[in-house]
């Protein structure tokens, strides 16, 4: 099997995991060194395979319903991008904002980044409009209100 297809399979392994919200499988699909990463842009690094772990416990208590929706793949040796649509409730803090318990949709792009000898997952570089996420929050909760 060739490096892209090593990577798409891993991209793939991931996602689902995390729609099937099984939350402690979904770090073991990165390398378990020091060289793991999850890059939460604009939030924050997690940084090693521990660093990893407590962002998919933050996650899976935010946004435990969390579902990734993917339009678009792009595969080039060393990178996977994915584009799509996060989508979930808001069920624990996020961002220092308290639960709500409204749903929201936001646009994402995730460039997955491979080790290029071996195709082993190294980490995730999220981006996505985290205003846009907190505006839905906080105008929902505020229209309840």
């Amino acid at each position: 099997m060739d490096l892209l297809q090593k990577q798409r399979e891993a991209v793939a392994d991931h996602i689902r995991l995390e729609n099937e919200h099984r939350w402690a499988d979904v770090p073991p699909t990165l390398v378990q060194d020091d060289r793991a990463f999850f890059d939460f842009v604009p939030v924050g690094q997690f940084n090693g395979a521990e660093g990893v772990r407590q962002l998919y416990q933050t996650i899976a208590t935010a946004f435990p319903d969390l579902h990734i929706e993917v339009t678009a793949a792009y595969d080039v040796p060393g990178c996977s991008i994915r584009e799509g649509f996060l989508s979930g409730t808001h069920n624990g803090d996020y961002l220092g904002i308290p639960p709500s318990g409204v749903s929201i949709r936001i646009a994402f792009a995730a460039f997955f980044v491979f080790d290029q000898t071996s195709a082993d997952l190294l980490g995730e570089r999220l981006y996505m409009d985290h205003a846009a996420a907190t505006q839905q929050l906080r105008a929902r909760r505020n229209y309840e209100a």
